[in-house]
């Protein structure tokens, strides 16, 4: 059998089921005169069905994208109040249609050979560089999995970079008005590398603790309030008390950013910008920090660069 026509540039080679003749040739090589044959001689008796399935006429892409609509339409749909970190989003049709809903676009691992799809990239950096603007921060990376892991990344972060004054300690505070959720893979993630996690009231912490090396708060926090942690952040900082904001993106167009208050880390989920619930996922979590810990920062990054002749683009590192 010639490899050339299973390989041919024509989309209806390349994309329809192989020929009469193709057939045949298979069928010599695995020696069967047909592919019912082939069938039973693979396939157990009992397991295979003596009559074709019961299934309705075959339809177009078009005819069954309406069914599947009216039959969603079926659902009832009540109002959310409940938040938490997940919104109700409208996500414009040809995003929906040509992104979320095309598997081909984007998958759940890291491109073996990312620098071949300059596109994602430029997509990622672009991703990045609002992502920076949003938070106020230096650098960010190119997401991760979710608001709560990314929290509990920028606790492995501030852990790492503890300042000599607080090389023994090893009590990370969350305010209680932390999304739940969050406080619960943080409690996950801590205990295995040590770290004591204490949830209470930032206002009434003793920032003053020597075995406190850092501090997560939420911005707006679980209960849609909005408080400027300027103050709190500066005294921190002078104790060398690293802060994470876990915040919001959308929020943030109208908020005072974190790194203007002075976080250190900044985390938070990407899922208000037009991404459906999804039940909870898959989401992409933001990730920005200061310069100082780039060689820390969890993930991947996106960076511009030049190739072997001289040409601009961009790389992941």
């Amino acid at each position: 059998m010639s490899i050339d026509p299973l390989y041919s540039e024509k989309f209806e080679r390349r994309h329809n089921a192989p020929s009469a003749e193709q057939i045949d040739e298979m069928l010599k090589v695995v020696k069967a005169s047909s592919v019912d044959e082939l069938i039973s001689q693979t396939v157990p008796a009992n397991i295979r069905l003596k009559k074709p399935l019961n299934l309705p006429p075959a339809q177009s892409e078009f005819a069954f994208l309406n069914d599947f609509k009216k039959t969603m339409g079926r659902n009832k749909l009540f109002q959310s109040y409940i938040g938490m970190g997940y919104y109700n989003t409208i996500t414009p049709g040809v995003i929906l249609r040509n992104i979320l809903e095309n598997p081909g676009w984007y998958t759940a691992y890291t491109p073996y050979q990312a620098e071949i799809a300059q596109g994602r990239l430029e997509a990622l950096i672009n991703y990045q560089t609002m992502v920076i603007d949003l938070t106020g921060m230096e650098i960010a990376n190119a997401s991760l999995l979710d608001e709560a892991t990314a929290a509990a990344e920028a606790v492995h972060l501030v852990y790492a970079a503890r300042k000599a004054s607080k090389k023994n300690a090893h009590v990370f505070f969350v305010d209680h008005s932390t999304f739940p959720q969050t406080i619960d893979v943080l409690k996950t993630r801590c205990a295995p590398i040590g770290v004591e996690l204490r949830v209470g009231d930032i206002t009434k912490m003793d920032i003053t603790d020597a075995d406190v090396f850092g501090v997560y708060i939420q911005y707006p926090n679980n209960d849609g309030g909005v408080h400027d942690h300027s103050s709190f952040i500066s005294a921190a900082r002078e104790r060398d008390v690293a802060v994470v904001m876990g915040t919001d993106l959308m929020a943030l167009l109208v908020l005072k950013s974190p790194g203007e208050m002075g976080a250190d880390v900044v985390v938070g989920s990407s899922q208000r910008f037009g991404v459906p619930m999804g039940f909870g996922g898959p989401h992409a979590a933001f990730f920005a920090t200061r310069d100082e810990y780039k060689r820390q920062i969890p993930g991947r990054i996106i960076g511009a660069s030049v190739d072997a002749q001289g040409n601009p683009g961009y790389r992941m590192a």
